[in-house]
């Protein structure tokens, strides 16, 4: 059934009158025009909520969880709507609870390298206020400016930085939250040891707001490093580079970031930028390492060595502000072009082993050859995640048939290759039908089963992450 097809529920005045009760009359919106914008993320899916109500403090969240439970309404919880897989469109009509506004760093403990945030706060400016300490959270998505500590919880959305400090789950010590019945609980602690009960935390980082609503979160700060170091890397061809990859994550020195464009994504830079690229280019790494000063030259040296396999065109190495920004003037060319050669394009994050990327880029190639869909790959290679544009156009039924087609037969071959379907992007609605080729149908009973006893009900954006119990 679509969206616009799906029987919404109705909502009372007096539900109405109760949420303005809650927040205040001018914290909730009902009109069809003040909703419409939250009925979207940034996939291209819309749903119109019935209500759009803006909570400040952990106890409204709770108060409001109590009486949608109570009336049994979906309500589906969201920051600013950067997600890309539908996670936070209502397309079961209901109340969307924006978290927003509860933007407020409530303490930042460096002695104990720690953050308590609201789930409003975005990326950014945590890692402006904490920089000031001397410290960063490390996950770092792209949209770090817009996207909020909640939805980065939410989605387990990490960015470059993972392949060395990982994701939102190990950096995340403990959250406050609201279960589907309006019950408050707080999970894990705000020490970097403790194994008192279940892992809560992980559970419900990267749970798309199906099980709880996070209200605040412990984060563990890392110190930021004394200096880094930015190498640009270029290969004949992907395997080549694929190599590389494998070699320089198997010895001693990980980068903070390694990042990987295949040859069709360095064609769309060659086609609409004026950067002057070799025609031999095949694919690229840009690779950046940290730590100490004195520590810098080992460690360029080592990954530099580990890079040099069979099939290497050139190497760079910036020492200047201006030569770095130089060496990823190309990796940021490439979102503008894709942008100008495909606005609506399909944008799907995989993850495989780091050895098996090769083999992920050759199927990609012969399903782009069978389907005469262009893909274009990169993505963050040290840990195997690539990001598998498919320029396609939503507005030709046919081109999109043949695009769903690519991705169903993508999702199957990163299976294969012992891969998973969803990096950091999460499941939401676009891969939800997708889950069960990964996880068994026990597994499936068990996470269906965990689901029901944090929301018995079934009212924390329902029909999202787990595809229906038969």
């Amino acid at each position: 059934m679509s969206t616009s097809e799906r029987e919404q529920p109705k909502i009372d005045q007096e539900v109405i009158d109760e949420l303005k009760q809650i927040v205040g009359a001018e914290s909730v919106l009902t009109a069809p025009a003040d909703c419409w914008a939250y009925g979207y993320d940034n996939s291209r899916r819309h749903a119109l909520p019935q209500a759009v109500v803006f909570a400040y403090e952990h106890e409204q969240v709770r108060d409001i969880v109590r009486l949608c439970n109570r009336e049994k309404l979906p309500l589906i919880a969201r920051g600013k709507g950067t997600g890309t897989t539908g996670a936070t469109v209502p397309d079961h009509g209901g109340v969307v609870l924006s978290l927003e506004r509860m933007d407020k760093i409530l303490e930042i403990d460096p002695a104990n390298r720690i953050a308590r945030v609201q789930p409003g706060v975005t990326n950014q400016t945590l890692q402006q206020q904490a920089a000031e300490h001397g410290f960063f959270w490390p996950p770092d998505p792209t949209s770090a400016a817009v996207c909020t500590i909640g939805g980065n919880l939410a989605y387990n959305t990490a960015g470059p930085r993972a392949v060395k400090y990982g994701t939102p789950r190990e950096n995340t010590l403990g959250l406050r939250a609201v279960t589907g019945l309006g019950e408050e609980i707080k999970t894990g602690v705000i020490t970097t040891k403790g194994v008192v009960g279940y892992d809560l935390t992980r559970l419900l980082i990267g749970s798309e707001g199906t099980l709880a609503v996070i209200t605040e979160a412990v984060l563990k700060l890392t110190p930021i490093a004394e200096a880094k170091r930015t190498m640009q890397v270029s290969y004949r061809d992907v395997n080549a580079a694929a190599r590389a990859v494998s070699a320089i994550m198997a010895q001693p020195v990980t980068p903070c970031a390694l990042e990987f464009m295949d040859g069709r994504a360095i064609e769309m830079v060659r086609s609409y930028s004026d950067l002057q690229l070799a025609p031999e280019v095949g694919a690229m790494l840009m690779i950046e390492v940290d730590g100490p000063s004195h520590y810098l030259d080992h460690a360029v040296q080592a990954v530099s060595d580990a890079a040099q396999v069979d099939g290497l065109l050139e190497l760079t190495v910036a020492r200047t502000d201006a030569e770095v920004a130089k060496l990823w003037k190309t990796r940021k060319a490439l979102s503008p072009a894709l942008r100008n050669v495909a606005p609506k394009k399909i944008n799907e994050d995989v993850v495989v082993p780091v050895s098996r990327i090769p083999d992920l880029i050759e199927r990609l190639e012969i399903l782009s050859q069978q389907t005469g869909i262009t893909i274009v790959n990169f993505g963050h290679a040290g840990n195997g995640n690539i990001h598998v544009n498919l320029l396609a156009n939503p507005d030709d039924a046919e081109e999109m048939a043949r695009a769903h087609q690519a991705l169903d037969s993508m999702f199957n071959s990163v299976l294969e290759l012992g891969g998973t379907i969803s990096g950091e992007h999460g499941v939401g609605l676009e891969k939800r039908d997708f889950v069960g080729r990964e996880i068994d149908p026990v597994t499936l009973r068990l996470m269906n089963d965990i689901r029901k006893q944090f929301d018995p009900n079934g009212i924390l954006n329902p029909g999202k992450a787990l595809p229906p119990t038969p």
